[in-house]
């Protein structure tokens, strides 16, 4: 069985940070890319990160470039998002997702993923 499971959300204070774990089973995780993507209430779905097997190859939406970091254990079958200087803005439920491809350093569509967990909340308190 399949299966991507986000942990380490919860309620931050705008300006902390949080990090953010998708472990994976069920499928070969090295031949996949996985992103992370966030849907907050009453908007579409965001790409935010994309990293490649090869964790040299990554790609980070505009919003957050800078203020978070995209890592992969590939012993571990595990992606880490670490995000720093929260914003508000940042609330949302994060999701991960596994695509059989390669992110050429930008976010793979999302219609292009495989496999997707149940997804984590954010909340960033003001």
């Amino acid at each position: 069985e399949v299966q991507l499971v986000e942990s380490g959300g919860g309620l931050v204070q705008a300006g902390g940070s949080l990090r953010l774990s998708c472990a994976a089973s069920g499928f070969t995780f090295d031949d996949y890319a996985i992103g992370w993507f966030r849907q907050a209430p009453g908007k579409e779905r965001e790409g935010v990160v994309c990293i490649s097997s090869d964790d040299g190859d990554t790609g980070y939406a505009d919003s957050v470039k800078g203020r978070f970091t995209v890592s992969r254990d590939n012993a571990k079958n595990t992606v880490y998002l670490q995000m720093n200087s929260l914003k508000p803005e940042d609330t949302a439920v994060y999701y991960c997702a596994a695509a059989f491809d390669v992110c050429a350093s930008k976010i793979i569509s999302d219609w292009a993923y495989d496999y997707w967990g149940q997804g984590t909340q954010i909340t960033v308190a003001s």
